[in-house]
């Protein structure tokens, strides 16, 4: 199952998906095992310390400080990890609205971590580019 690679069909099939739940970034020290009562949706261990991505209530119960408050929008299409482009576009896009993003990729799809304040034209946003992306790969197989 190796996922989908063509850009064009990626960007028009793309199906961005908000989550409820508000986001939190925090760190461990480099040699840290996640703590009980922590259930990451990420977690990248770096030289500095363990990143995790937890949510905020997550984070308060545990004393944990968080920073970089964000909503989290699925891809909802199965892009492979080879896909060349599809992120650059959408963080191009967000860009261009002077939204900062973190994207990360897992095996399945691609997850866009975006200010909690602005999560909703984010959706906006990626759901025009769907649309524009389908009419333009309409027009190029008419």
């Amino acid at each position: 199952m190796t996922g989908e690679t063509d850009l064009r069909r990626l960007l028009a099939s793309m199906t961005p998906r908000l989550l409820t739940d508000v986001y939190v970034f925090t760190t461990l020290a480099p040699d840290s095992a996640v703590r009980d009562g922590l259930d990451p949706v990420m977690q990248f261990r770096e030289r500095e310390g363990l990143t995790l991505i937890v949510t905020e209530d997550e984070a308060k119960a545990a004393g944990l400080a968080g920073t970089f408050r964000c909503r989290m929008i699925t891809l909802d299409i199965h892009s492979s990890l080879e896909a060349v482009g599809f992120l650059a576009a959408i963080t191009k896009r967000l860009a261009a609205a002077g939204m900062g993003v973190n994207p990360v990729s897992a095996f399945y799809h691609d997850h866009l971590f975006v200010p909690a304040e602005r999560a909703e034209e984010a959706l906006a946003i990626l759901r025009n580019l769907a649309v524009e992306s389908g009419d333009l790969a309409h027009r190029l197989s008419s």
